[in-house]
């Protein structure tokens, strides 16, 4: 396998990774992630060098996937942590603050 395929391969798991991220597919989002992780670590078994104008456009390709899919956890993140101050009646104190006066609260 040379890098070019590597990378490829790359960006194909990180386009599942998305795919399985937008439909919340948990079996999808395993599945894509350890190819993914797999794919990494091909790349980086072919080893560092000159990279050509093609390599660094699939490279930066890959990143701004892999960017995408960082944005879509920390969205689902910020979602649940929303949801749980929801639940726990600390909607009102910001991200991260209060969670123990909320569950207090929401028992008393």
């Amino acid at each position: 396998m040379t890098r070019r395929d590597a990378l490829i391969r790359t960006i194909d798991a990180l386009q599942a990774e998305i795919a399985a991220l937008k439909t919340n597919d948990v079996v999808a989002l395993e599945r894509a992630t350890a190819d993914k992780l797999a794919c990494i670590e091909a790349v980086a078994a072919l080893g560092t060098g000159p990279a050509c104008a093609d390599l660094r456009e699939l490279a930066d390709e890959a990143n701004r996937l892999n960017e995408t899919c960082r944005i879509y956890v920390n969205l689902m993140a910020a979602n649940v942590r929303r949801r749980l101050q929801t639940l726990t009646g600390d909607a009102g104190f910001g991200a991260g603050a209060g969670y123990g006066r909320g569950v207090a609260r929401a028992y008393a």
